[in-house]
């Protein structure tokens, strides 16, 4: 009975042909990467506009589901985390994003794709955190002047599944 257990299990979940943690070199890189989001989504919970547009391309595409529609290049994203600076202080509100169970796969074009849950934390006034929202994050990353950028970024959230 445990062996078709463990059988039945194993065919639940897709197994690359080549799993990347026995890639040379790849810890490294998923350090780097978890370091990248790390940076990034503090500059983007600080409301640094500039420098969190920044560590997205020139041409980069933010597909989230509270837009109408996808926020395009660097100024766009930067005017984004400018509104959403002036909605938190309205409302008194502090939002923070946790991310965890990065999955990183590198391409043979030297990007690098990515899927992670990110949680979303809203903290009121002087209330208690909760989780605000459940979202899964899929991002294609690319070395642009000897950094990782984000290239494109699709966020999808469990309540609008």
């Amino acid at each position: 009975m445990t062996t078709e257990i463990l059988s039945l299990a194993e065919s639940a979940f897709e197994v690359p042909a080549a799993v990347p943690a026995q890639v040379p070199g790849f810890s490294a890189l998923y350090a780097q990467v978890q370091q990248f989001y790390a940076h990034q989504m503090q500059l983007f919970d600080s409301h640094e506009a500039e420098r969190w547009a920044g560590t997205f391309t020139e041409d980069a595409v933010f597909d989230v589901p509270t837009l109408e529609e996808p926020v395009r290049g660097r100024a766009a994203l930067a005017s984004n985390v400018r509104r959403n600076k002036a909605q938190q202080e309205r409302s008194g509100e502090r939002l923070r994003h946790w991310i965890g169970m990065l999955d990183l796969r590198p391409r043979a074009d030297g990007t690098l794709h990515t899927r992670c849950y990110t949680l979303v934390y809203v903290t009121p006034g002087n209330g208690a955190s909760k989780v605000h929202r459940v979202c899964v994050m899929e991002d294609v990353l690319v070395r642009s002047r000897g950094k990782w950028r984000t290239r494109s970024r699709v966020v999808s959230r469990d309540d609008l599944a």
